[in-house]
């Protein structure tokens, strides 16, 4: 864009006078805040009219509004070469003053306007970034339920259903093991949230002998609202266990915090 033919070609003086379109209004403050030269320039138009307003108006004599009553009040004999000109001066001056004085008004009511224009302006330019915000996350929250769906879903995958143990007898969970892909996903809405300083952890088990293999913890238990956990299992799973330890886990289970327990296939 060529800056100086832009402010040569007088859309500035409109844009200050207020008689452009709402559209054309938004691509002069578009370019304001692109190019720091118009903004200056519309900054000295408005100063130039602010100023061009205080030169205008004819200085009021003191005890102006005084003389003028006694003017009004003062009878003059008729005649008509001195009511004609007495009339034209003070009539002229009368309609310098107003002139002035509505210019002023004016240009005020303008410069007020355009204020209001740019700060409704940019309030509905955040309120259309918070609603880019909003509608991006919710087509990535959607995107994400749509993506554990599939996999849930996969012709692939072993449903295991974790019941609860002595600890915790009314909890459950579910686990759903795609073997192929060597990913597990925890359905852990049956758990209760975990107290502070301690998080789930969940365990590959070998039944004979028993040994159990740690595939990961279900981090930000309170913060996942689905309760959905996608972890990694390339075990030969013969059943799956979730216990409570201690923040950042443990090398081995704590049987006492066995939460949940199911063996594949039963």
């Amino acid at each position: 864009m060529d800056v100086k033919e832009y402010i040569a070609s007088g859309i500035l003086e409109l844009y200050v006078a207020g008689t452009l379109s709402p559209e054309e209004n938004l691509e002069v403050q578009h370019y304001a805040l692109q190019y720091p030269e118009i903004q200056q320039e519309i900054e000295a138009i408005e100063k130039a009219i602010l100023a061009l307003t205080k030169t205008a108006s004819p200085k009021m004599p003191k005890n102006s509004f005084a003389k003028i009553k006694a003017e009004i009040e003062d009878v003059i004999p008729f005649t008509p070469e001195a009511t004609k000109r007495k009339d034209t001066s003070s009539w002229s001056t009368y309609l310098g003053w107003a002139a002035s004085i509505l210019l002023a008004v004016g240009l005020f009511w303008m410069y007020s306007e355009n204020s209001k224009l740019k700060s409704e302006i940019e309030l509905t330019n955040q309120e259309n970034q918070g609603l880019q915000n909003i509608l991006s996350d919710t087509q990535e929250e959607i995107s994400i339920k749509e993506n554990l769906l599939q996999q849930l879903r996969d012709k692939n995958v072993t449903v295991i259903a974790l019941g609860g143990q002595a600890v915790s007898p009314t909890s459950y969970a579910k686990a759903y093991w795609n073997k192929e892909e060597s990913k597990v996903i925890i359905d852990a809405q049956g758990l209760p949230e975990p107290p502070d300083g301690f998080t789930y952890q969940v365990w590959s088990l070998k039944l004979d002998p028993l040994t159990p293999t740690s595939i990961g913890l279900l981090a930000d238990f309170a913060a996942m609202d689905s309760k959905l956990f996608t972890l990694d299992n390339a075990n030969e799973s013969e059943a799956f266990g979730i216990t409570l330890e201690p923040e950042g886990g443990s090398e081995s289970p704590t049987l006492e915090q066995l939460y949940t327990l199911g063996a594949v296939g039963s």
